[in-house]
């Protein structure tokens, strides 16, 4: 037999366990070291050693030489050098021979110069060569406007030609109205048509003889004359 029906006197209890503090772990300190940028992604030292001015007059430079549309040879910028992937950092020996490498920023400078002048001197050919093609384009243009003329010139002679064969039609026209309206050339029917009862002295002879029923009563609602006009006056 089930005593799940039977109310619990005694319910069950916890036991008294030792709990120390307790902390979500989202409460728990993360985050202690600031994060700072290592060998290959653009550090305070690695930024001094470049030469921002002499990289940005040869940008422009590639810039305006593509523009043009001069081909030109864009030297090859050297850069710090990317810390490899589980690769050893790269020592003092490696700095040491890297800056003997490296060209002179003032060298540089003066050969983004030089490069530079070279590309405003073909700047200079590509000049004649574009007054060269402004001289062709004006010609095309003029030819376009001679054509362009002498279409609006035939335009106007066949809207003059259409006018002139409208102003001849409206007068045939009207001459043709003029002829067939004169009543004494054109013999015209002038008899009025009448209907066959029109001598008759009788007419409408059978108007009120009709006979008029009074209201009669009939022992049946639905065929009641009230029932008949509340149903034609509200129901069709």
């Amino acid at each position: 037999m089930t005593t799940a029906h039977r109310p619990t006197f005694d319910p069950a209890q916890g036991r008294e366990a030792l709990r120390g503090p307790a902390y979500h772990q989202r409460l728990l300190p993360a985050h202690m070291h600031l994060k700072t940028r290592q060998l290959g992604q653009g550090s305070e030292g690695e930024v001094q050693q470049r030469d921002l001015r002499a990289e940005l007059l040869q940008a422009e430079a590639a810039h305006f030489a593509k523009k043009r549309g001069v081909p030109v040879d864009e030297p090859i910028i050297e850069s710090a050098p990317k810390r490899q992937i589980g690769g050893p950092p790269s020592g003092g020996d490696d700095s040491g021979a890297a800056g003997e490498i490296e060209e002179d920023p003032e060298a540089k400078r003066r050969r983004i110069l030089e490069e530079t002048r070279d590309i405003d001197a073909d700047s200079d050919g590509s000049e004649d060569d574009s007054s060269e093609d402004e001289s062709d384009e004006e010609d095309e243009e003029a030819e376009l406007m001679r054509e362009l003329e002498k279409i609006k010139k035939e335009r106007q002679e066949q809207k003059a030609k259409e006018e002139r064969e409208r102003a001849a039609e409206e007068e045939e026209q009207r001459e043709v109205d003029i002829a067939r309206g004169n009543p004494l050339l054109n013999s015209q029917d002038f008899n009025l048509k009448r209907r066959w009862d029109d001598d008759v002295v009788f007419k409408n002879q059978a108007r009120g003889t009709e006979q008029k029923r009074g209201p009669e009563f009939v022992n049946d609602l639905l065929r009641s004359d009230f029932h008949k006009r509340f149903m034609s006056k509200y129901v069709r």
